[in-house]
Order: C-alpha cells, then structure tokens, then sequence
C-alpha cells in the first residue's frame, strides 16, 4: 500500500468528481451503484484521471448505462486501447433501474454522476 501511494495512485476512496453537478442541479435521491469497468480503464481511474463534467446515466435494453464519462486511455501498456468515452454499464437491482425510470419518465429527472471511488472494507475490495 506504501508504494501506490508513492506512486500517486488510488487504492480507495473518491477517484473523480462532479463538482459542478451540485452547483447545477439540485440533488435529490443518491443512488450508489457499480460500473463495469476493463482493467486499463481501472488503472487509468486509479490515477485519477477521469472526468464526469458531461456525464450521464440512461436507459438502454432495461439495463442502466453511464454516457458520456471520460477515461482517458491508459499509458502504461499495449493491451491499453479503450474507448474513453465509451458508454459503460452500470451496476444496480431491477427495483432500483424500475424507480429510477419512473422518475426519469413522470418529474423529468436527470441522472447525474457525483462521484467515482473505490470502496474498501475491513481491507477487502467490495
């Protein structure tokens, strides 16, 4: 653990921010979910490097997606290429997905990334 942080790196806690999502909007209910992500992709966030500035979370196929979330291609290796901007599943229960669209279709809300970081507990990766 001491040589990522030599490193700079991000073993847990909060790896990007949308600090202007809350100047913007006015938040309502938080919904903490997971995000399928590919191995550079991880450690391109592990640097923390992404930006959510223009994201978005929507529908596709009764599946939740995040759109519009920058991750910058990793450097450090060839099997690296990703597409930044590619849409990314999100993970969440079919209750959440269910209310979550409700809402979306009945008080034109919009679903707006906050945050991404890593959750660690009792030293295991959640």
């Amino acid at each position: 653990m001491a040589e990522a942080r030599k490193k700079g790196l991000i073993s847990h806690g909060m790896a990007a921010q949308n600090r202007k999502a809350r100047y913007d909007y006015s938040i309502g209910e938080m919904v903490e979910a997971g995000l399928v992500l590919k191995g550079a992709e991880v450690k391109s966030l592990r640097h923390g490097r992404a930006t959510l500035t223009d994201a978005w979370a929507g529908e596709r196929d009764g599946e939740m997606w995040l759109f519009n979330l920058y991750i910058p291609e990793y450097q450090g290796g060839v099997l690296s290429k990703f597409e930044p901007k590619a849409p990314r599943k999100l993970l969440l229960k079919k209750k959440q997905i269910v209310s979550l669209l409700g809402q979306v279709a009945r008080k034109g809300v919009s679903l707006v990334p906050l945050d991404i970081h890593f959750n660690e507990k009792d030293g295991r990766k959640c």
